[in-house]
């Protein structure tokens, strides 16, 4: 099974919320977003250290499932953590799941996308490049001490769930 403090990480879109959703039911470990800790549901955002102080009081919790990326704060979660779930997907399936949740209410975003925006839709195509290199470096460094499942597949992801 798993740990008690499980970071799931990957491009918006892959698929990490709705994981992060089964892993909560399945281990009934609490679980945090980190855009519910930025975002206001009017769109504004609060101030890094207001957020910082906020993950930090989630991470040293005993107990805990934080989705999202964030990556200035990557090394603190995988310090923090016992478990990783990278979602390493296909662009495509990345950037149609993006788009497939407009107008969606989302538990893990504090309002209802209106549209597929443009620079969010480059940030997912920049991703690979972008963010990948650095979240796999930190799996290289933590691969002996922490527990690293990498998913390329939706269906990689829901085999795991529905097997432990």
């Amino acid at each position: 099974m798993t740990g008690n403090r499980i970071i799931v990480i990957g491009s918006p879109g892959a698929g990490k919320s709705t994981f992060a959703r089964k892993l909560r039911e399945k281990t009934g470990l609490p679980l945090f977003y980190l855009d519910m800790l930025f975002h206001n549901p009017d769109r504004t955002t609060v101030s890094r250290e207001v957020f910082d102080a906020r993950l930090h009081e989630i991470i040293k919790q005993d107990k805990w499932i934080v989705d999202g990326n964030y990556q200035r704060t990557l090394p603190a979660r995988f310090e923090a953590c016992t478990d990783v779930f990278l979602f390493d997907l296909p662009l495509e399936q990345c950037l149609e799941g993006a788009a497939a949740r407009v107008g969606q209410v989302r538990e893990d975003l504090p309002w209802v996308e209106t549209e597929f925006d443009a620079d969010f839709r480059q940030y997912i195509m920049d991703f690979p490049k972008d963010q990948l290199p650095v979240i796999y470096r930190l799996i290289d460094r933590y691969r002996g001490s922490r527990t690293i499942t990498i998913f390329h597949s939706r269906e990689e992801a829901d085999a795991w769930i529905a097997q432990e």
